[in-house]
């Protein structure tokens, strides 16, 4: 059956590129027609207000998400977690998230791959799977286990690229794994990124060439920024078709080297690397035997090593306009425009056009508290899967 024709009209509306002012977002459906004078709507079509002075701009797309509502995708990864924590998220404009699987045994791995397209048929804001390691450095673990770090195999290569209706993204340390590697994983749709990695400014401008297009939380677990050693970073914001996602917590990285960053030639991402606590109850996880605990605004296991944020993507725009002085329009971009380019999704997510899936984030722009938002079309929150489903 054909869903019916709607409106949604707002003081202003971001569409990912341009501000329009007292206008209405047309949709039938999950897809949006256009944008237009609530004067000009059809006859009859319902118009649901947004409260004055709210802004209505495309949902939050954030490509690292390691857990939510009390759930860690490592735990349980499977269908359930990964529709549970696209649920937890959604209170806080994300419309689409990458569940994050941290290096783990492969079995976890294979379980989290075989799964991902049915959690995007239990709830549509699953986009796809982040394989953050297992290929990655063990000098730059972060907070991840030794024991399961690893090269890739030809098994794995293969899983890997297998067909699927969902997005793949990997985070892996090119100085890590063989020749050719990227380009296999690149040529099949996947989309690759360094992180966790101790890579030259020679190996990641290689790594580049071979199809590498972002940048996993820059600066974090990478080798710094050298004076006569630029590494990873310099490489990073040299590439104009490259990009990076940032943690803008005020925990990961100081504000002025992200502002730094922003000055680059790459395309800024916002995301949150976050853990269990965000939308849940719970201060305190664990972690491959690590217990993990919240404490003024940080995660942190026994030795104080970061564990992922207490970050929402909500917060994340907030702190880049407050802590980076960056424009709210541009601080939206990075929400979503950015990473739905970044992902393959450029052409149908993080835009307010025609043809584009009717997912929206409706906020006070003053203090970037969420109104409502819209998942393919519909507002009404998606109960909470059974992670374990």
């Amino acid at each position: 059956m054909l869903r019916k024709r709607y409106a949604i009209a707002a003081s202003v509306i971001f569409d990912g590129t341009e501000v329009h002012k007292d206008r209405a977002v047309f949709m039938r459906g999950g897809r949006i027609l256009d944008i237009m004078h609530p004067g000009n709507l059809p006859h009859g079509v319902p118009v649901r207000a947004l409260p004055e002075g709210a802004w209505l701009a495309p949902g939050f797309i954030d490509s690292q998400v390691n857990g939510g509502g009390d759930v860690l995708l490592n735990d349980e990864p499977g269908a359930g977690a990964m529709a549970a924590i696209a649920a937890a998220h959604r209170k806080y404009g994300t419309t689409g998230v990458m569940p994050t699987l941290i290096t783990d045994a492969r079995q976890k791995m294979v379980d989290a791959l075989e799964a991902v397209d049915r959690a995007a048929t239990l709830n549509p804001g699953v986009l796809g799977l982040h394989l953050e390691g297992p290929f990655i450095s063990p000098e730059k673990p972060g907070i991840h286990c030794r024991d399961y770090i690893r090269e890739p195999t030809a098994e794995d290569l293969e899983l890997l690229i297998a067909p699927r209706e969902t997005a793949t993204l990997v985070t892996l340390a090119p100085e890590r794994v063989g020749a050719g590697v990227i380009a296999r994983l690149a040529d099949a749709g996947v989309r690759v990124s360094l992180g966790h990695s101790m890579a030259t400014y020679e190996q990641t401008k290689a790594a580049l060439d071979e199809g590498l297009s972002g940048f996993t939380h820059l600066f974090n677990a990478m080798r710094p920024l050298g004076a006569r050693d630029p590494g990873p970073v310099a490489a990073a914001l040299e590439a104009p078709n490259a990009f990076f996602g940032i943690i803008a917590d005020g925990e990961h990285v100081a504000p002025a080297m992200l502002r730094l960053a922003l000055r680059g030639a790459a395309h800024p991402m916002l995301v949150t690397d976050a853990m269990p606590p965000v939308g849940g109850k719970e201060t305190s996880f664990s972690l491959n035997g690590q217990d993990i605990k919240l404490k003024d605004g940080r995660l942190t296991n026994a030795a104080g090593t970061l564990a992922g944020s207490a970050l929402d993507m909500a917060s994340a725009v907030r702190n880049a306009v407050e802590m980076l002085g960056t424009p709210l329009t541009d601080a939206l971009r990075f929400a979503s425009t950015e990473p739905a380019a970044f992902l393959g999704f450029g052409d149908r997510l993080g835009r307010i056009s025609p043809d584009f899936r009717a997912d929206l984030v409706a906020f006070d722009p003053n203090d970037m508290r969420i109104h409502e938002t819209w998942v393919d079309g519909r507002s009404t929150d998606m109960p909470t899967p059974n992670p374990a489903a």
